[in-house]
């Protein structure tokens, strides 16, 4: 399999797909291309219509959206172990889910991904409202089901691979969590999957404008 992504430092929704690859050991190959060059809209044509990353390339089938490409491959290569094995979880979890692959448009506008920066920004109301209903959200689900291990759902699973983004990016901007959903981040952070992007992401030149907001702290 080949997965294309774009620069891991700005590269939010590349993210989501790798980590359901990577968490889960199945072995793919990276292609990363440069965003807003010719030759990322020009290599994307090829296999996607809509021009975005991330595109999973598995023998002659193409797959876009991170959504489509998590649950292409828990069901392909997980049996169903991508979600959780209880039906109610699952459900949870897939709502969950939906809500960020839809949703939080203060967070996406307002603080753009950019892994390898600190910034501090003056955020809106509704993008103050969206993290505190994350912070809501994580510590409810790791109060319930830390018994059976430290991710939102007990073990590791698709939905931690929707929040990663918004992980890097609250590291980035600083935002303060409550104890629980601090220790969630915290979690996540020291996954090996989410170090390996970090590191990866460190040592990318490229810049993009779009992705630079607020003042460096």
């Amino acid at each position: 399999m080949k997965l294309i992504i774009a620069n891991k430092n700005y590269s939010s929704w590349s993210l989501r797909g790798w980590m359901a690859l990577k968490a889960f050991n199945i072995p793919f190959e990276e292609i990363k291309l440069s965003l807003s060059t010719e030759a990322f809209y020009k290599e994307l044509a090829q296999y996607t219509p809509i021009g975005k990353v991330p595109v999973l390339l598995d023998d002659d089938l193409s797959i876009w959206d991170s959504l489509a490409i998590c649950e292409y491959i828990n069901e392909t290569y997980l049996d169903g172990k991508g979600w959780p094995t209880d039906k109610h979880l699952r459900a949870r979890a897939r709502s969950i889910v939906a809500d960020m692959h839809s949703g939080f448009f203060g967070i996406r506008n307002e603080m753009p991904m950019n892994c390898r920066a600190k910034r501090r920004v003056e955020l809106s109301d509704q993008a103050k409202k969206e993290v505190d209903t994350l912070d809501r959200v994580w510590t409810e689900l790791r109060q319930h089901n830390t018994p059976n291990g430290p991710y939102l759902f007990g073990e590791f699973s698709l939905a931690d691979a929707f929040f990663a983004p918004v992980i890097f990016r609250f590291k980035t901007y600083g935002i303060e969590l409550s104890d629980a959903a601090r220790d969630y981040q915290q979690t996540m952070l020291a996954h090996p999957a989410m170090k390996s992007w970090l590191e990866d992401s460190v040592i990318e030149t490229d810049i993009v404008e779009a992705g630079e907001a607020g003042e460096p702290v």
